[in-house]
């Protein structure tokens, strides 16, 4: 799951960059724009790093939820936000799938093993 997911979070960093760069040509100074836009692409670094910890999930809804309310200063995050939040639920769902095949790969070896060992 960390690897969909920290892949998600990577590409939300540069859209939210970008983003940031057409909200300037809009009525908010820079320092609100870079404030705002560097708090957001700071959390989606940091969240790379958190994802194997309890929350961090969580807090990635609460940046789709962001990045989809951001459509309110440039309207194409309001589509960018909706796609980047299907990719984040499908990171989220397939990669729980993916690490529960891992984990049953990984007992049906040890337990083949076991049972070498034995033979």
């Amino acid at each position: 799951m960390r690897t969909l997911c920290a892949s998600t979070l990577i590409g939300e960093f540069f859209v939210i960059g970008f983003a940031g760069l057409v909200a300037m040509k809009g009525d908010l100074s820079q320092a609100t724009v870079w404030t705002v836009c560097g708090a957001a692409m700071l959390l989606s670094v940091l969240l790379c790093g958190m994802l194997s910890r309890p929350g961090a999930v969580q807090i990635g809804w609460a940046l789709q939820i962001g990045l989809i309310l951001s459509g309110f200063v440039v309207p194409t995050m309001f589509f960018l936000g909706a796609v980047f939040a299907g990719l984040w639920w499908c990171s989220v769902h397939y990669g729980r799938k993916v690490d529960a095949a891992k984990a049953r790969w990984a007992a049906q070896a040890e337990a083949q093993g076991e049972a070498r060992a034995e033979a």
